[in-house]
């Protein structure tokens, strides 16, 4: 029983996900911050990869959250679903608001924005927030969710179809 539980956990261990643009632990670069709400960056979305997804994934889905935003229920900044399972990377940029540099069939969820695509971070002024980014593997091949739909009913419909998730976390704060 014992062997069955450390091979799980070292299975799940080496599904990772990565940005050549934005480190773990480490602030986020200008280019990525939004640009708006007195920011003033590009608001690119960072490239990301992946590798070791469970054997049985059949889709991904991606999120961007900020825990610490003063709103009692924290701020999504970019959701992302229906990836094919032979994906392992998003190129920079690819969360545009129309989606275009997003692989075949993968769609965008609204943002607390009020709009799809990626909305890159830009706290109120004074301590630093954490962007959790999150990749899902999922055990589904297509997550059958409204356009309009908001972040939180997307997060339901991940959580019900997810056998596995790789993150990390980056900062970003201004003075």
């Amino acid at each position: 029983m014992l062997s069955i539980l450390l091979a799980a956990g070292a299975a799940a261990s080496s599904f990772t996900l990565t940005s050549p643009d934005v480190s773990r632990e480490k602030p986020i670069g200008n280019k990525y911050v939004f640009n708006s709400f007195g920011c003033s960056g590009e608001n690119v979305s960072p490239a990301l990869q992946w590798k070791g997804a469970p054997k049985n994934t059949k889709s991904f889905a991606l999120t961007v959250y900020d825990p610490d935003a003063p709103t009692g229920s924290g701020w999504w900044h970019w959701v992302v679903y229906n990836i094919p399972a032979d994906t392992t990377t998003l190129r920079a940029g690819a969360g545009d608001s129309k989606g275009s540099g997003l692989p075949t069939g993968a769609a965008q969820g609204n943002t607390d924005f009020g709009q799809p695509g990626y909305g890159g971070p830009c706290p109120p002024p004074g301590k630093p927030h954490h962007y959790v980014f999150t990749l899902y593997a999922l055990d589904t091949d297509k997550l059958d969710i409204p356009p309009t739909a908001t972040a939180a009913f997307v997060g339901f419909n991940i959580h019900g179809h997810s056998v596995g998730k790789a993150t990390f976390t980056a900062t970003y704060g201004r003075k």
